[in-house]
Protein backbone atom coordinates (compact mmCIF):
# COMPACT_ATOMS: atom_id res chain seq x y z
CA UNK A 1 0.00 0.00 0.00
CA UNK A 2 1.51 3.53 -0.91
CA UNK A 3 2.57 5.60 2.03
CA UNK A 4 1.38 9.27 1.79
CA UNK A 5 3.43 10.79 4.80
CA UNK A 6 7.11 10.63 5.65
CA UNK A 7 8.06 8.18 7.86
CA UNK A 8 7.91 9.16 11.49
CA UNK A 9 11.29 8.59 12.43
CA UNK A 10 12.18 10.82 9.70
CA UNK A 11 12.56 14.45 11.41
CA UNK A 12 12.87 18.29 9.39
CA UNK A 13 15.52 19.19 12.48
CA UNK A 14 17.77 18.01 14.89
CA UNK A 15 15.71 19.85 17.37
CA UNK A 16 12.53 17.46 16.57
CA UNK A 17 14.73 14.34 16.67
CA UNK A 18 16.35 15.08 20.05
CA UNK A 19 12.13 15.33 20.93
CA UNK A 20 11.48 11.88 19.88
CA UNK A 21 10.65 9.01 22.21
CA UNK A 22 13.13 6.75 24.01
CA UNK A 23 14.81 4.24 21.75
CA UNK A 24 13.06 0.45 22.41
CA UNK A 25 15.70 -1.61 20.72
CA UNK A 26 19.19 -1.11 19.45
CA UNK A 27 20.95 -3.70 16.77
CA UNK A 28 24.32 -4.77 17.26
CA UNK A 29 26.67 -6.39 14.80
CA UNK A 30 29.06 -8.93 16.44
CA UNK A 31 32.00 -10.91 14.77
CA UNK A 32 33.62 -14.81 15.38
CA UNK A 33 37.03 -13.70 15.87
CA UNK A 34 37.41 -18.01 15.58
CA UNK A 35 36.20 -16.95 11.44
CA UNK A 36 38.16 -13.88 10.73
CA UNK A 37 41.55 -14.79 12.17
CA UNK A 38 41.77 -18.75 12.33
CA UNK A 39 42.16 -18.93 16.02
CA UNK A 40 40.87 -22.31 17.57
CA UNK A 41 37.04 -22.07 18.66
CA UNK A 42 33.72 -21.29 17.26
CA UNK A 43 33.76 -20.87 13.29
CA UNK A 44 30.15 -19.64 13.63
CA UNK A 45 28.60 -16.80 11.58
CA UNK A 46 28.89 -13.31 12.41
CA UNK A 47 24.89 -12.02 13.39
CA UNK A 48 22.89 -8.82 13.92
CA UNK A 49 21.68 -9.34 17.42
CA UNK A 50 18.84 -7.55 18.81
CA UNK A 51 19.01 -6.17 22.03
CA UNK A 52 16.02 -4.44 24.14
CA UNK A 53 16.18 -1.26 25.45
CA UNK A 54 12.56 -0.95 26.51
CA UNK A 55 12.95 -0.55 30.71
CA UNK A 56 9.48 -1.44 31.29
CA UNK A 57 9.52 -4.91 29.56
CA UNK A 58 10.52 -7.87 31.33
CA UNK A 59 13.60 -9.11 28.66
CA UNK A 60 15.13 -5.50 29.04
CA UNK A 61 18.70 -5.26 28.74
CA UNK A 62 19.16 -8.72 26.98
CA UNK A 63 19.70 -9.98 23.75
CA UNK A 64 15.93 -11.10 22.28
CA UNK A 65 17.63 -12.39 19.15
CA UNK A 66 20.47 -13.38 16.68
CA UNK A 67 19.97 -13.24 13.09
CA UNK A 68 23.09 -15.22 11.53
CA UNK A 69 24.71 -14.43 8.34
CA UNK A 70 24.46 -16.84 5.23
CA UNK A 71 28.46 -17.00 5.24
CA UNK A 72 31.44 -17.75 7.83
CA UNK A 73 34.42 -15.00 8.31
CA UNK A 74 32.49 -11.99 6.65
CA UNK A 75 33.60 -9.67 9.87
CA UNK A 76 30.64 -7.27 9.95
CA UNK A 77 31.51 -3.79 10.37
CA UNK A 78 29.78 -0.22 10.27
CA UNK A 79 26.10 -0.52 8.96
CA UNK A 80 23.40 2.31 8.53
CA UNK A 81 19.97 2.73 7.43
CA UNK A 82 18.58 2.54 3.21
CA UNK A 83 16.51 5.42 4.70
CA UNK A 84 16.77 8.57 7.11
CA UNK A 85 15.48 12.54 7.87
CA UNK A 86 17.68 13.58 5.00
CA UNK A 87 14.71 11.98 2.92
CA UNK A 88 13.35 15.53 3.59
CA UNK A 89 15.54 17.36 2.10
CA UNK A 90 13.72 19.71 -0.26
CA UNK A 91 15.72 19.29 -3.07
CA UNK A 92 16.14 15.44 -3.25
CA UNK A 93 12.63 14.47 -1.52
CA UNK A 94 12.53 10.79 -1.14
CA UNK A 95 9.23 11.17 1.70
CA UNK A 96 7.68 7.69 0.46
CA UNK A 97 10.78 5.71 1.89
CA UNK A 98 10.57 4.19 4.80
CA UNK A 99 13.30 3.39 7.65
CA UNK A 100 13.95 -0.27 7.08
CA UNK A 101 16.75 -1.90 5.52
CA UNK A 102 20.09 -1.71 7.46
CA UNK A 103 22.66 -2.59 4.89
CA UNK A 104 25.86 -4.33 6.72
CA UNK A 105 29.07 -4.49 5.35
CA UNK A 106 31.28 -7.90 5.65
CA UNK A 107 34.52 -5.53 5.99
CA UNK A 108 36.81 -9.14 5.49
CA UNK A 109 34.47 -10.80 2.81
CA UNK A 110 32.77 -7.70 1.08
CA UNK A 111 29.54 -9.05 1.17
CA UNK A 112 27.09 -6.28 1.89
CA UNK A 113 23.77 -7.70 3.53
CA UNK A 114 20.81 -5.63 3.16
CA UNK A 115 18.39 -6.64 6.37
CA UNK A 116 14.75 -5.96 6.94
CA UNK A 117 13.52 -4.76 10.19
CA UNK A 118 9.70 -3.87 9.39
CA UNK A 119 7.66 -6.53 9.60
CA UNK A 120 9.38 -7.95 13.46
CA UNK A 121 11.60 -5.28 14.35
CA UNK A 122 12.76 -7.99 17.38
CA UNK A 123 13.71 -10.37 14.46
CA UNK A 124 15.11 -9.30 11.08
CA UNK A 125 15.46 -11.09 8.09
CA UNK A 126 18.05 -10.84 5.58
CA UNK A 127 16.41 -9.79 1.93
CA UNK A 128 19.14 -9.58 0.26
CA UNK A 129 23.17 -10.26 0.04
CA UNK A 130 25.49 -8.40 -2.45
CA UNK A 131 28.49 -10.66 -3.17
CA UNK A 132 31.84 -9.37 -3.54
CA UNK A 133 32.01 -10.25 -7.02
CA UNK A 134 29.08 -7.50 -7.82
CA UNK A 135 30.47 -4.94 -5.69
CA UNK A 136 33.67 -5.14 -7.98
CA UNK A 137 32.17 -4.95 -11.15
CA UNK A 138 30.06 -2.20 -10.61
CA UNK A 139 32.69 0.02 -8.97
CA UNK A 140 36.00 -1.37 -8.72
CA UNK A 141 35.77 -1.21 -4.62
CA UNK A 142 36.28 -4.00 -2.48
CA UNK A 143 36.31 -4.02 1.52
CA UNK A 144 33.29 -1.82 2.25
CA UNK A 145 32.85 -0.30 5.55
CA UNK A 146 30.57 2.66 6.61
CA UNK A 147 27.21 3.57 5.23
CA UNK A 148 25.26 6.80 5.55
CA UNK A 149 21.81 7.60 3.76
CA UNK A 150 21.85 10.56 1.95
CA UNK A 151 19.18 13.09 0.15
CA UNK A 152 19.89 11.12 -3.44
CA UNK A 153 20.59 7.72 -2.98
CA UNK A 154 22.72 5.43 -0.22
CA UNK A 155 26.33 6.52 0.28
CA UNK A 156 28.94 3.14 1.39
CA UNK A 157 32.54 3.70 1.34
CA UNK A 158 35.18 1.41 0.67
CA UNK A 159 39.27 0.70 1.83
CA UNK A 160 40.20 -0.05 -1.93
CA UNK A 161 40.17 -2.16 -4.79
CA UNK A 162 39.94 -6.08 -4.63
CA UNK A 163 43.70 -6.65 -4.91
CA UNK A 164 43.50 -4.94 -1.81
CA UNK A 165 45.37 -1.85 -2.65
CA UNK A 166 44.09 1.87 -3.10
CA UNK A 167 42.32 4.17 -4.24
CA UNK A 168 39.27 3.40 -1.70
CA UNK A 169 36.43 6.00 -2.35
CA UNK A 170 32.52 5.96 -2.10
CA UNK A 171 29.78 4.35 -3.74
CA UNK A 172 25.78 4.71 -4.13
CA UNK A 173 22.99 2.25 -4.30
CA UNK A 174 19.89 2.85 -5.27
CA UNK A 175 17.20 4.04 -2.39
CA UNK A 176 14.44 2.16 -3.78
CA UNK A 177 15.64 -0.85 -5.24
CA UNK A 178 18.81 -1.34 -3.34
CA UNK A 179 21.31 -2.16 -6.10
CA UNK A 180 24.28 -0.78 -6.26
CA UNK A 181 24.82 2.10 -8.98
CA UNK A 182 28.42 2.38 -9.14
CA UNK A 183 31.26 4.97 -7.78
CA UNK A 184 30.64 8.23 -6.59
CA UNK A 185 33.57 10.21 -7.42
CA UNK A 186 34.26 11.83 -11.04
CA UNK A 187 37.64 14.00 -9.97
CA UNK A 188 39.71 11.95 -7.31
CA UNK A 189 42.53 14.57 -7.05
CA UNK A 190 45.28 13.28 -4.79
CA UNK A 191 42.99 10.97 -2.48
CA UNK A 192 44.41 7.54 -2.06
CA UNK A 193 43.48 5.92 0.93
CA UNK A 194 40.04 6.26 2.32
CA UNK A 195 38.08 5.56 6.01
CA UNK A 196 35.06 7.81 7.11
CA UNK A 197 32.42 10.33 5.33
CA UNK A 198 30.09 12.97 6.10
CA UNK A 199 29.24 16.17 4.59
CA UNK A 200 27.17 19.35 4.98
CA UNK A 201 23.99 19.25 3.43
CA UNK A 202 23.69 22.62 3.53
CA UNK A 203 26.99 23.52 2.02
CA UNK A 204 27.74 20.73 -0.84
CA UNK A 205 30.53 19.49 0.70
CA UNK A 206 31.64 15.86 1.28
CA UNK A 207 34.81 15.44 3.90
CA UNK A 208 36.46 11.78 3.99
CA UNK A 209 38.98 10.92 6.34
CA UNK A 210 41.67 8.32 5.96
CA UNK A 211 42.83 5.06 7.05
CA UNK A 212 44.43 2.37 4.94
CA UNK A 213 44.09 0.13 2.34
CA UNK A 214 43.43 -3.53 3.33
CA UNK A 215 46.83 -4.83 2.77
CA UNK A 216 47.71 -2.07 5.57
CA UNK A 217 45.27 -3.28 7.52
CA UNK A 218 43.87 -6.79 7.94
CA UNK A 219 47.35 -8.13 9.38
CA UNK A 220 46.95 -5.97 12.13
CA UNK A 221 48.72 -2.76 13.16
CA UNK A 222 51.96 -2.90 10.91
CA UNK A 223 55.11 -1.25 13.17
CA UNK A 224 56.63 -0.47 10.09
CA UNK A 225 53.99 1.23 8.36
CA UNK A 226 53.14 2.94 11.54
CA UNK A 227 56.18 4.24 12.37
CA UNK A 228 57.51 6.01 9.52
CA UNK A 229 54.11 7.28 9.14
CA UNK A 230 52.34 5.50 6.13
CA UNK A 231 48.79 5.97 7.38
CA UNK A 232 46.34 8.44 6.94
CA UNK A 233 46.91 11.75 8.08
CA UNK A 234 44.90 13.57 5.91
CA UNK A 235 41.03 14.98 5.50
CA UNK A 236 39.86 15.55 2.16
CA UNK A 237 37.19 18.59 0.62
CA UNK A 238 34.56 17.84 -1.78
CA UNK A 239 32.39 19.31 -4.01
CA UNK A 240 29.24 17.22 -2.84
CA UNK A 241 26.91 17.72 -6.64
CA UNK A 242 29.89 17.65 -8.79
CA UNK A 243 31.73 14.90 -7.01
CA UNK A 244 34.99 16.27 -7.38
CA UNK A 245 38.11 16.69 -4.99
CA UNK A 246 38.65 20.13 -4.14
CA UNK A 247 40.87 20.18 -1.24
CA UNK A 248 43.47 18.29 1.03
CA UNK A 249 43.87 18.38 4.58
CA UNK A 250 47.51 17.41 5.96
CA UNK A 251 47.19 17.50 10.21
CA UNK A 252 50.97 16.10 9.92
CA UNK A 253 52.40 12.83 9.29
CA UNK A 254 52.83 11.78 12.82
CA UNK A 255 49.15 12.24 13.40
CA UNK A 256 48.06 8.66 12.19
CA UNK A 257 44.76 7.07 11.15
CA UNK A 258 42.48 9.99 11.04
CA UNK A 259 38.99 8.28 11.79
CA UNK A 260 35.81 8.56 12.65
CA UNK A 261 33.87 12.25 11.27
CA UNK A 262 31.22 13.76 13.55
CA UNK A 263 29.90 17.17 11.70
CA UNK A 264 27.39 19.07 13.51
CA UNK A 265 23.81 18.57 12.52
CA UNK A 266 22.86 21.96 12.46
CA UNK A 267 22.88 22.26 8.54
CA UNK A 268 23.36 25.79 8.51
CA UNK A 269 26.71 25.49 10.17
CA UNK A 270 29.98 23.61 8.53
CA UNK A 271 31.91 22.54 11.81
CA UNK A 272 32.80 18.59 12.73
CA UNK A 273 35.38 16.95 14.74
CA UNK A 274 37.75 14.01 13.76
CA UNK A 275 39.46 11.37 15.85
CA UNK A 276 42.72 10.49 15.53
CA UNK A 277 44.30 7.35 16.79
CA UNK A 278 47.58 7.86 17.40
CA UNK A 279 50.28 10.38 17.72
CA UNK A 280 53.68 8.64 16.23
CA UNK A 281 55.63 11.06 18.54
CA UNK A 282 54.25 11.00 22.12
CA UNK A 283 51.91 7.83 21.71
CA UNK A 284 48.88 10.42 22.16
CA UNK A 285 45.14 10.52 20.50
CA UNK A 286 43.53 13.55 19.38
CA UNK A 287 40.57 15.69 18.49
CA UNK A 288 40.37 18.04 15.52
CA UNK A 289 37.85 20.75 14.75
CA UNK A 290 37.42 20.77 10.98
CA UNK A 291 35.46 24.66 10.23
CA UNK A 292 35.23 26.24 6.74
CA UNK A 293 36.90 29.72 6.38
CA UNK A 294 35.49 33.08 4.95
CA UNK A 295 36.84 32.33 1.67
CA UNK A 296 34.97 28.88 1.65
CA UNK A 297 38.22 26.99 2.05
CA UNK A 298 38.14 24.64 4.96
CA UNK A 299 41.00 24.76 7.94
CA UNK A 300 41.43 22.11 10.66
CA UNK A 301 43.30 22.15 14.31
CA UNK A 302 43.89 20.03 17.05
CA UNK A 303 41.45 20.97 20.22
CA UNK A 304 41.52 18.29 22.47
CA UNK A 305 44.99 16.36 23.13
CA UNK A 306 44.66 13.08 25.38
CA UNK A 307 48.02 11.79 26.17
CA UNK A 308 49.61 8.39 27.46
CA UNK A 309 49.42 6.90 30.53
CA UNK A 310 52.75 5.52 31.67
CA UNK A 311 52.97 1.30 32.39
CA UNK A 312 54.63 -1.83 33.64
CA UNK A 313 56.14 -3.57 30.21
CA UNK A 314 54.83 -6.39 32.12
CA UNK A 315 51.33 -5.14 31.82
CA UNK A 316 51.40 -4.66 27.98
CA UNK A 317 51.24 -6.47 25.11
CA UNK A 318 54.52 -6.71 22.80
CA UNK A 319 53.67 -4.37 20.41
CA UNK A 320 53.72 -1.74 23.32
CA UNK A 321 56.51 -3.13 25.89
CA UNK A 322 58.97 -1.16 24.07
CA UNK A 323 57.06 2.03 25.05
CA UNK A 324 56.10 1.34 28.66
CA UNK A 325 53.48 3.46 28.00
CA UNK A 326 49.30 2.85 27.48
CA UNK A 327 48.29 4.94 24.15
CA UNK A 328 44.63 5.95 24.51
CA UNK A 329 43.68 4.56 21.19
CA UNK A 330 40.75 7.07 20.29
CA UNK A 331 38.74 4.57 17.84
CA UNK A 332 35.43 6.25 18.10
CA UNK A 333 33.65 9.42 18.58
CA UNK A 334 30.35 10.91 18.89
CA UNK A 335 28.38 14.19 18.55
CA UNK A 336 25.12 14.40 20.53
CA UNK A 337 22.28 15.32 18.10
CA UNK A 338 22.35 19.04 19.92
CA UNK A 339 26.20 19.65 19.15
CA UNK A 340 26.45 20.08 22.81
CA UNK A 341 28.71 17.07 23.82
CA UNK A 342 31.54 14.90 22.37
CA UNK A 343 32.11 11.58 23.27
CA UNK A 344 35.82 9.63 22.51
CA UNK A 345 36.37 6.31 23.41
CA UNK A 346 39.79 5.64 24.71
CA UNK A 347 40.42 1.78 23.65
CA UNK A 348 43.67 1.43 25.09
CA UNK A 349 43.19 3.00 28.57
CA UNK A 350 39.57 2.25 28.97
CA UNK A 351 38.03 5.05 29.39
CA UNK A 352 34.93 7.13 27.64
CA UNK A 353 35.30 11.08 27.93
CA UNK A 354 32.90 13.96 27.71
CA UNK A 355 33.53 17.22 26.99
CA UNK A 356 31.16 20.08 26.39
CA UNK A 357 31.54 21.51 23.05
CA UNK A 358 28.76 24.44 23.14
CA UNK A 359 31.92 26.48 21.59
CA UNK A 360 33.66 23.87 19.46
CA UNK A 361 36.84 25.55 19.36
CA UNK A 362 37.45 25.35 23.43
CA UNK A 363 35.97 22.17 24.18
CA UNK A 364 35.54 21.87 27.93
CA UNK A 365 35.60 17.97 29.72
CA UNK A 366 32.43 17.53 31.43
CA UNK A 367 32.97 13.72 32.61
CA UNK A 368 34.91 10.74 32.12
CA UNK A 369 34.36 6.71 32.71
CA UNK A 370 36.80 3.83 33.12
CA UNK A 371 36.00 0.36 31.99
CA UNK A 372 38.33 -1.97 30.76
CA UNK A 373 41.20 -1.46 29.22
CA UNK A 374 45.15 -2.83 28.46
CA UNK A 375 46.32 -2.12 31.70
CA UNK A 376 43.40 -0.76 33.80
CA UNK A 377 40.66 -3.98 33.64
CA UNK A 378 38.45 -1.34 35.31
CA UNK A 379 35.25 -3.06 36.50
CA UNK A 380 31.80 -2.56 35.91
CA UNK A 381 29.29 -2.46 38.79
CA UNK A 382 27.67 -5.72 37.31
CA UNK A 383 31.40 -7.08 36.78
CA UNK A 384 34.47 -8.06 37.92
CA UNK A 385 37.86 -6.97 35.75
CA UNK A 386 37.07 -6.65 32.11
CA UNK A 387 39.10 -6.86 28.97
CA UNK A 388 38.60 -4.84 25.55
CA UNK A 389 37.55 -1.56 26.23
CA UNK A 390 35.40 1.64 24.90
CA UNK A 391 34.91 0.95 21.81
CA UNK A 392 32.01 1.97 19.37
CA UNK A 393 29.90 4.73 20.91
CA UNK A 394 26.50 5.39 20.32
CA UNK A 395 24.28 8.39 21.43
CA UNK A 396 20.45 8.34 21.68
CA UNK A 397 18.62 11.17 19.87
CA UNK A 398 17.65 12.88 23.00
CA UNK A 399 21.73 12.74 24.43
CA UNK A 400 20.52 11.10 27.87
CA UNK A 401 21.80 7.81 27.18
CA UNK A 402 25.37 6.40 25.88
CA UNK A 403 26.05 3.03 24.13
CA UNK A 404 29.20 1.23 24.11
CA UNK A 405 30.67 -1.76 22.79
CA UNK A 406 34.28 -3.36 22.76
CA UNK A 407 35.65 -5.12 20.25
CA UNK A 408 37.54 -2.72 17.68
CA UNK A 409 38.44 -5.31 14.50
CA UNK A 410 39.40 -9.15 15.11
CA UNK A 411 43.17 -8.82 13.84
CA UNK A 412 44.03 -5.65 16.15
CA UNK A 413 41.69 -6.99 19.01
CA UNK A 414 44.57 -10.22 18.95
CA UNK A 415 47.77 -7.32 19.13
CA UNK A 416 46.02 -4.91 22.14
CA UNK A 417 44.19 -7.69 23.76
CA UNK A 418 46.07 -11.08 23.26
CA UNK A 419 44.10 -13.14 25.76
CA UNK A 420 40.94 -12.79 23.63
CA UNK A 421 38.15 -10.28 24.24
CA UNK A 422 35.38 -10.98 25.87
CA UNK A 423 32.40 -9.03 24.29
CA UNK A 424 30.67 -6.62 26.87
CA UNK A 425 27.65 -4.16 25.88
CA UNK A 426 27.11 -0.99 28.28
CA UNK A 427 24.82 2.02 29.35
CA UNK A 428 26.15 5.11 30.31
CA UNK A 429 23.63 8.07 31.77
CA UNK A 430 24.71 11.36 30.79
CA UNK A 431 22.27 14.10 31.98
CA UNK A 432 22.60 17.83 30.49
CA UNK A 433 24.99 19.41 32.69
CA UNK A 434 25.23 16.95 35.52
CA UNK A 435 26.04 13.28 35.89
CA UNK A 436 27.82 10.71 33.55
CA UNK A 437 28.15 7.54 34.85
CA UNK A 438 27.08 3.94 33.96
CA UNK A 439 24.02 2.29 34.42
CA UNK A 440 25.26 -0.26 37.28
CA UNK A 441 21.75 -2.86 35.96
CA UNK A 442 22.52 -2.85 32.39
CA UNK A 443 25.36 -4.93 31.58
CA UNK A 444 25.53 -7.41 29.05
CA UNK A 445 28.03 -10.39 28.61
CA UNK A 446 28.31 -12.04 24.73
CA UNK A 447 29.14 -15.94 24.43
CA UNK A 448 32.80 -16.49 24.88
CA UNK A 449 33.97 -16.02 21.31
CA UNK A 450 31.76 -13.71 19.93
CA UNK A 451 32.56 -9.53 19.64
CA UNK A 452 30.22 -6.93 19.80
CA UNK A 453 31.02 -4.53 17.34
CA UNK A 454 28.67 -1.09 16.32
CA UNK A 455 25.18 -0.28 17.68
CA UNK A 456 22.30 1.38 15.64
CA UNK A 457 19.63 2.63 17.75
CA UNK A 458 15.25 2.11 16.75
CA UNK A 459 14.91 4.76 14.65
CA UNK A 460 17.84 6.16 14.50
CA UNK A 461 20.72 7.91 16.89
CA UNK A 462 23.19 10.80 16.62
CA UNK A 463 24.95 9.31 13.85
CA UNK A 464 22.83 8.00 11.52
CA UNK A 465 20.99 10.97 10.53
CA UNK A 466 21.49 14.07 9.07
CA UNK A 467 19.06 17.13 8.67
CA UNK A 468 17.93 20.01 6.14
CA UNK A 469 16.32 22.50 7.83
CA UNK A 470 18.34 24.45 11.05
CA UNK A 471 16.41 24.29 14.15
Amino acid sequence: MARFTPDPTFYATAREAAGADPEKLAYVVTLNPGAATGRDGDNRPDALCTVDLDPQSSTYGQVVNRLEMPNVGDELHHFGWNACSSALCPWAPHPHLERRYLLIPGLRSSRLHIVDVKDDPRRPTIAKVIEPEELERKTGYSRPHTSHCGPDGIYMGALGNPQGDGPGGLFLLDHDSLEIKGQWERDRGDQNLAYDFWWHLGHNTLITSEWGTSNMVEGGVNPEILLSNGYGHHLHIWDLDARTHRQTIDLGAEHQMVLELRPSHDPTKAYGFVGVVVSTADLSASIWLWQKQSDGSYAARKVITIPAEPADPDQLPDALKPFSAVPPLVTDIALSVDDRYLYASCWGTGELKRWDVSDPANPVEAGSVRIGGIVGRSAHPASGALNGGPQMVEVSRDGRRVYLTNSLYASWDEQFYPEGIDGWMVKLDSEPGGDFRLDPDFFIEWPKGERPHQVRLQGGDASSDSYCFPS
